[in-house]
């Protein structure tokens, strides 16, 4: 490719809506330009490392043995009526009628309409395994689109979607797809890492996020550097801090605190750790019976230095559907406002849940259910029956590992890919099902697996820039090498040069750009460090006098001369490297 066949439009400046590096980088890279509200133009620049992006996945998935194919971007409403997500999935989801006034859904993912080809088409044991896989444009209405291609509302996806006879063979088409994930990641040259994950909206049981790390990362990852425990913020599992309960050695004595609400301000009064105070969360769940509204409130106890996650909170029999309690809800069966709740005194019965330290813990400090008091010395057994004990909170640094083999440390990341058992959720609310060997029909059992083609740009970009521009991977980037010729239209033998230069490598089939713009060396030089090109060549009258080329890699602090006669081995041997 020759600079001027080509399109080349960077700014010097990101516009004002950029809010993060990729953003910026990409917008003044001339990668991305925004039509409307995470709705992006892909320019030429930028569609080129989306098409190598799309490569290395094909090529992963094919070896995988999945089998691709293309499903429309525009899907019936009755498929997703089927699986009930028609309504559970929300404003994200974008409803529209054609002429005759029949609803569909503008695709944000594809397990209803892959299981309706696979139960018409798929009837015998025979068939299966199966993996068909497409990418594909997906659009979800996002609340507040921003970071330009990390959280758009219109990107490009793979999907790929495994059917099995058994969880055993579920199980087998689930590592396969891993395995192939992990090759991915590592031929795109990111770090990455891969971690247990909660499978959310989509359903089933059991799944693992790949992030790209990053410091900017939107995601918590947990991670134990002395073993392989890996987990997401919302999956890692949080062990109890105290290996035995805490003996009870002083009297439930009710303690003025006035207007200390807050367990930080409790224990600084009480000159006692924060660690010896207990939160209360209250929670309500509406139960209808006989068609009526039956209201439950559960308390959900934690250790004054932790946090709630939600997402354990949902999976405790009973808190699926739960709502964090009004004000009203919570003077009704505590008889007093959010600050000084506890379980000893509750005004009405309430559920009561404690988390695995909590539970632990003696001669705790807790809400008095009175304004300006609280309790000190307050024990389980003695003071307050003994709770149901769950997992609730978020795991910090620090925690010891729940496969006991370190303690746990937290860094960002990136979510680029997710990988689901989904079991039957989908295939029996469809009733896609197979015969097996004795005739009789069976459902299918279906994994899900999902790499953002698109969000990758973004990912990456945010792993790897410095203060002059966006630093690519050779495997994803734009070109591989740009030749940069000084004063080529004036000098024949730089001309000449960067002509045989070019047409060596281009042989070779190298993705090599040839800047034969007038521009000046400074702008030329610019352009491609925020572009990112990993591996620049210049050529100029004074080296070849010295018989001799300049490089430059774009991690490189400075330049180095190679031999003329040289550059094309050495250009190549970095290409490998």
């Amino acid at each position: 490719m020759r600079a001027t066949r080509f399109f080349i439009s960077t700014l010097k400046e990101a516009p004002a809506d950029a809010e993060i590096v990729s953003h910026k980088l990409m917008m003044r890279a001339g990668m991305i330009k925004r039509l409307g509200a995470g709705i992006y133009n892909y320019m030429p620049m930028g569609l080129r490392v989306i098409r190598k992006v799309e490569k290395i996945v094909r090529e992963e998935m094919d070896r995988a043995g999945a089998i691709e194919m293309l499903m429309p971007v525009v899907q019936p409403a009755e498929l997703w009526q089927e699986t009930g997500r028609w309504n559970k999935m929300g404003p994200e989801l974008m409803r529209v009628k054609d002429r005759h006034g029949r609803d569909y859904a503008i695709q944000p993912t594809s397990e209803e309409v892959i299981t309706d080809v696979v139960r018409s088409e798929l009837k015998s044991y025979r068939q299966l395994p199966v993996n068909f896989y497409h990418i594909q444009t997906k659009f979800r209405d996002e609340r507040r689109p921003r970071f330009g291609l990390m959280r758009g509302r219109e990107f490009t996806m793979k999907d790929a979607y495994s059917f099995d006879r058994d969880l055993d063979g579920l199980k087998k088409s689930y590592q396969n797809m891993y395995d192939a994930y992990t090759r991915i990641f590592n031929r795109f040259g990111l770090q990455f890492r891969a971690v247990a994950a909660d499978n959310g909206a989509i359903g089933g049981t059991g799944s693992h996020e790949f992030h790209v790390i990053a410091d900017t990362g939107e995601d918590a990852l947990v991670y134990c550097p002395t073993s392989d425990y890996a987990a997401n913020m919302e999956a890692a599992e949080a062990v109890a801090l105290l290996a035995e309960r805490q003996a009870a050695s002083a009297a439930l004595t009710k303690t003025s605190t006035p207007s200390k609400s807050k367990c930080e301000d409790v224990a600084a009064l009480l000159g006692i750790p924060l660690e010896k105070t207990v939160k209360s969360i209250v929670l309500t769940v509406e139960i209808e019976e006989k068609e009526q509204i039956k209201k439950q409130v559960w308390l959900l106890l934690l250790r004054g230095d932790h946090e709630l996650n939600e997402i354990k909170a949902s999976k405790i029999p009973g808190l699926a559907n739960y709502r964090f309690a009004t004000e009203d809800e919570i003077v009704e069966h505590f008889g007093t406002k959010p600050g000084y709740l506890g379980p000893i005194n509750t005004k009405l019965p309430v559920k009561i849940v404690a988390d695995r330290t909590v539970a632990m813990m003696g001669d705790f400090v807790c809400g008095a259910n009175e304004e300006d008091f609280h309790f000190t010395g307050a024990n389980w057994g003695r003071d307050v029956a003994e709770p149901t004990v769950a997992d609730l909170r978020n795991v910090v640094a620090g925690d010891p590992s729940p496969d006991g083999k370190g303690v746990l440390a937290i860094q960002r990341g990136i979510e680029v890919g997710h990988v689901f058992q989904l079991g039957t959720s989908y295939s029996e609310a469809m009733k896609a099902t197979y015969l097996d060997e004795n005739g009789k029909p069976q459902i299918l059992q279906m994994g899900c697996y999902g790499i953002g083609i698109t969000r990758i740009l973004g990912a990456a970009i945010e792993q790897n820039f410095d203060d002059k521009g966006i630093i690519w991977p050779t495997s994803i980037a734009p070109f591989e090498v740009v030749i940069c010729p000084m004063g080529m239209e004036k000098s024949p033998a730089v001309k000449e040069q960067a002509e045989k230069l070019y047409a060596e490598l281009s042989a070779a089939g190298v993705d090599v750009l040839l800047d034969d713009r007038d521009l000046r060396p400074g702008a030329m030089f610019a352009d491609w460090e925020l572009i990112g090109v990993p591996h620049r060549v210049v050529i100029g009258d004074r080296g070849l006098k010295e018989g001799n080329l300049e490089y430059k890699g774009r991690r490189d602090a400075e330049a180095s001369n190679v031999a003329m006669a040289d550059m094309f081995n050495f250009l190549q041997a970095k290409l490998k490297s």
